[in-house]
């Protein structure tokens, strides 16, 4: 870590007070269309709501979070990758590293890459539009207890069933690809603090298949985490879903948010995150 790193995460504070939206519950099952549905359906058929949460600095505690234990790990890695926009390179040089870095975090032997999404913020846009994607600001997980076993039969239908016989993960790689990142990061939650009831397997509608997500309700119970001014050689590991049921972390939340330390001039966010099934014997 260099000098200016290093004082740049002294001077972040413990924590921070800001508002994470989370689901309204409802009766019906939540449901949001990828695209624009049809004629009198509307995008989304839920509401969220916010709340004032403490968002703690996850840099003291680093060597006691991580993927089994809590669902998320922050790791240090310079991606050798020049332009994180360039889909060909991202393909060519940023997945091997991906599947290099899961490899050595979890000790899994086969690494499955299935898509990634950059980011750049612009105020006022809508995430799906017609711009860059936007960062996700409300609390949810990207894929189910069902979901996530659906994946592999979905992209690996040859060995789905011999690997499902094995423990799968859905990771998510996460990192900025400007630092020290100010606007809009990334907060996680510990997943042992999240009830099974306040996970709400919710639909998410593409043209041609429907997938499952966890929308999440509010409890004041839940600890969230994020990393002041995160820099470019390092990134968030976090467990999306896990067919393991005897570790304490299995499916870990986590939202974008608005800093209300960030200065106003800060650089708006770019990311990038990269979707894995990660497998083991």
């Amino acid at each position: 870590m260099t000098l200016q790193a290093n004082a740049e995460a002294i001077a972040a504070p413990p924590h921070v007070l800001a508002d994470l939206n989370y689901l309204v519950p409802m009766a019906e099952r939540p449901r949001n269309y990828t695209f624009d549905p049809p004629v009198g359906v509307p995008r989304s058929n839920s509401l969220h709501e916010a709340h004032r949460v403490m968002i703690r600095d996850a840099r003291p505690i680093t060597d006691k979070v991580s993927l089994d234990a809590t669902g998320f790990a922050l790791i240090e890695h310079a991606s050798a990758v020049r332009d994180f926009f360039d889909e060909e390179e991202v393909r060519r040089v940023y997945y091997p590293e991906v599947e290099r870095i899961l490899k050595e975090a979890t000790g899994a032997y086969r690494v499955h890459i299935f898509d990634h999404t950059a980011r750049r913020r612009i105020a006022g846009a809508e995430d799906r539009g017609a711009g860059p994607r936007q960062p996700v600001q409300r609390v949810h997980i990207d894929h189910t207890a069902r979901s996530g076993p659906q994946r592999v039969r979905d992209l690996l239908p040859d060995d789905a069933e011999e690997l499902l016989k094995g423990r799968v993960q859905v990771i998510n790689v996460w990192r900025p690809i400007e630092g020290p990142l100010l606007d809009s990061p990334l907060a996680v939650c510990d997943a042992t603090s999240v009830g099974a009831d306040q996970l709400v397997p919710s639909d998410l509608v593409y043209p041609h298949r429907v997938g499952e997500t966890y929308s999440v309700t509010y409890h004041p119970a839940h600890r969230w985490y994020y990393v002041p001014r995160m820099r470019t050689d390092e990134a968030l590991l976090l467990k999306c879903s896990d067919t393991l049921s005897t570790v304490p972390a299995r499916f870990t939340p986590h939202s974008a948010f608005i800093d209300p330390t960030a200065p106003a001039d800060a650089r708006p966010r770019e990311s990038i995150e990269v979707r894995t099934l990660v497998f083991h014997r």
